[in-house]
């Protein structure tokens, strides 16, 4: 693989006492653990290169969770920061509402459908992954509505599933602590299981656990009603809700019932898209389904701008493409829908994925990661290693025999980031889990330190386990 050339800009000195505090005192972060983060507030992460990060004091870390899912072609690509900086002294905003457009929003808009499945050859920008799956409930309900279809309403989606925090997108995620003492819209969505092969019923294989899910599915559309359900949404394969692969035939299964129903397929690759899989999209590459919608975001732009995308097919354009009448506009979207700066990094970014054929490293590279890690399972917690290529989980358990769960007050999966962290890996903490979902530019070299390191984690947290009198 070609490396990257680092950033020439010089690091600047920072007050780290004084930014902590700044953080603390007025930083209301996403998911803020504020049983701790009172006292000890966040640490700052500074400065980034390749695969590594560095915090405020110096410290240098693997970066194990690309970002957040996002930073697929590495940090510190000054040639992204170079695009961005040309497009945004040319012409950094102006609306895309109307009759008005910008070249970066019209190229990317052109790219992403020559790598979408065929029939997905229209794009709907939006702010990221929460808004892009928002925005889609928001068009599928117009496109029913357009069709006389009225009643089609309901949303099927999945527990422990992730789409996002904004109003609609929360209720369409299935993780129940994501949304404790958050209100729902209920009447809109309906939950049926996810397929977890980790949990599924003791003695059932995969085929039959497989058909046991689609039955449910088929049943859940006979008890709403077809003519009252719009469209299913999910993840290629569930992200924060657990890395969660489904049996082999799943998504094309659930997909055909879909279809005998006028059900809309909903794909959401906001995690899976731009690589992490070893394709540009995964669900026709890897999962043999051709979605009616395919929302995107993370990825896209590797993380470097806010950017989310939601691909609509030829048939649904067709619809929404149709004037409701004279003066009649599609009345929604948002002030950076198609944001010129935004659209310039995800170009840019595309062209490297292309240029160094980075999705071929994920599929070359992904399978060594998979077996490193289950090397793990040695360890008295690891009770499951699970994913696929660069999206990889540890699932941690009191008892690997019965499976069961050590209780939450002993924060399992925050004790091994922390062993980890120590020793120089940043991966992340999701309750009892841990997930490992690197940039994509991570070699087998990098793959054996950072599997060395969380073996020295996962050992020092049984340690301290049985010290705390969990085990």
């Amino acid at each position: 693989m070609t490396t990257h050339t680092p950033s020439s800009v010089p690091n600047q000195p920072l007050d780290a006492q004084r930014l902590w505090r700044q953080d603390k005192d007025h930083f209301i972060h996403p998911f803020t653990d504020f049983s701790v983060f009172h006292e000890k507030g966040c640490e700052l992460i500074t400065d980034s290169e390749g695969v590594f990060v560095s915090d405020i004091h110096g410290n240098r870390f693997i970066d194990g969770i690309a970002g957040l899912w996002c930073v697929n072609v590495g940090h510190g690509r000054s040639e992204i920061g170079q695009a961005m900086a040309d497009q945004a002294t040319r012409m950094a905003y102006f609306s895309t509402f109307n009759n008005l457009s910008n070249a970066p929003a019209a190229a990317l808009a052109a790219k992403l459908a020559e790598l979408a499945p065929a029939h997905l050859n229209h794009v709907f920008y939006t702010c990221g992954g929460s808004t892009a799956n928002d925005a889609t409930i928001r068009l599928v309900h117009y496109y029913f509505n357009r069709l006389g279809k009225p009643t089609k309403k309901r949303i099927l989606s999945r527990r422990n599933a992730y789409h996002g925090t904004t109003y609609l997108s929360a209720s369409l995620t299935g993780i129940e602590s994501n949304n404790w003492e958050f209100d729902t819209l209920d009447h809109l969505v309906t939950h049926v299981s996810e397929a977890n092969l980790y949990r599924r019923p003791e003695g059932m294989s995969e085929d039959a656990y497989c058909d046991h899910l689609v039955k449910e599915f088929e049943d859940t559309i006979a008890s709403i009603g077809a003519d009252n359900i719009a469209a299913f949404i999910a993840e290629p394969i569930m992200g924060a809700g657990g890395v969660l692969v489904a049996p082999d035939g799943y998504h094309a299964r659930m997909q055909a019932v879909c279809r005998a129903n006028d059900i809309l397929y909903i794909a959401d690759e906001v995690v899976t898209g731009f690589g992490r899989l070893g394709h540009f999209f995964s669900s026709e590459a890897v999962f043999d389904t051709q979605p009616d919608i395919i929302n995107v975001a993370k990825g896209l732009s590797s993380g470097y701008a806010p950017l989310g995308a939601t691909l609509i097919s030829d048939k649904l354009y067709e619809v929404l493409g149709t004037p409701q009448g004279k003066g009649g506009v599609l009345s929604t979207g948002f002030t950076y829908s198609g944001h010129p700066v935004s659209c310039a990094a995800a170009l840019k970014n595309i062209e490297i994925l292309e240029r160094e054929n980075i999705c071929a490293n994920v599929r070359q590279v992904g399978p060594y990661l998979e077996q490193a890690l289950k090397s793990l399972s040695h360890h008295a917690t690891v009770g499951d290693v699970r994913g696929s290529h660069f999206m990889m989980c540890i699932e941690n358990v009191a008892d690997k025999a019965t499976k069961e769960l050590l209780p939450l007050e002993a924060r399992v999966g925050d004790r091994v980031a922390f062993e980890a962290q120590k020793r120089g890996l940043i991966i992340r903490p999701v309750g009892h889990l841990n997930v490992v979902s690197p940039p994509l530019i991570w070699t087998r070299e990098t793959i054996d330190t950072a599997v060395a390191i969380l073996d020295e984690a996962l050992a020092a947290t049984t340690a301290s386990l049985q010290a705390d009198g969990y085990l």
